[in-house]
């Protein structure tokens, strides 16, 4: 999909302003903060049947509402805060996703004490290195992968929630652990040549 400042773009973006920023700077680079890590499997787990334009124009509402996705605040969470929470019109206001936050921060936290780094655990199922994919359309683009499959299991032994396959999938590709845009799209290109990822 060609732009007006003649890039060619994945085409899932459409027109929208935001979703184009979004993509031109952060879908696709690596994350390897733990608490970022954190905050971005949450919202992968709110966008869960929406799309992600609404978390989008929500993420400012859920980043002051979460306290910055600080695992250690968001677990101390109780039914004051999820009550304040659920009526809180800046996020998506769904009990079960709002559950499942303060639960995952709480399993977050149990792999720390347990001396495990989220972001080693996660980034293993790639081995510590981005996947380029080589995709030439969007059609091509899978729902999940093995790895996320993978991924998903390990995260549901482990105590956390709104985390299935589809999830984890959308979660490595917006985190950077597999490079989805299409071949013809300029961001293929660059994260590629960058040669970003873990080492």
């Amino acid at each position: 999909m060609v732009h007006d400042d003649g890039r060619n773009r994945c085409a899932w973006l459409g027109d929208n302003p935001q979703m184009l920023v979004y993509h031109d700077r952060e879908w696709g680079v690596p994350v390897t903060s733990d608490t970022q890590l954190f905050g971005k499997l949450v919202l992968d787990g709110f966008q869960a049947g929406l799309s992600w334009a609404i978390i989008l124009r929500k993420r400012e509402g859920f980043l002051l509402a979460f306290d910055g996705f600080d695992p250690v605040r968001v677990a101390r969470y109780d039914g004051s805060k999820r009550r304040k929470l659920l009526a809180d019109p800046g996020i998506v206001r769904n009990r079960q996703k709002i559950d499942a936050a303060i639960g995952n921060a709480r399993a977050f936290l149990d792999l720390r004490d347990a001396g495990v780094s989220f972001s080693a655990f996660l980034w293993e199922f790639v081995d510590g290195r981005t996947r380029h994919n080589t995709w030439r359309s969007l059609r091509q683009i899978p729902a999940k992968s093995r790895e996320s499959d993978r991924m998903s299991k390990a995260l549901i032994e482990r105590g956390f929630h709104f985390v299935g396959p589809t999830i984890c999938y959308a979660f490595m590709q917006a985190v950077g652990m597999v490079n989805d845009h299409i071949v013809a799209c300029f961001r293929h290109r660059e994260l590629k040549r960058l040669g970003m990822g873990r080492r």
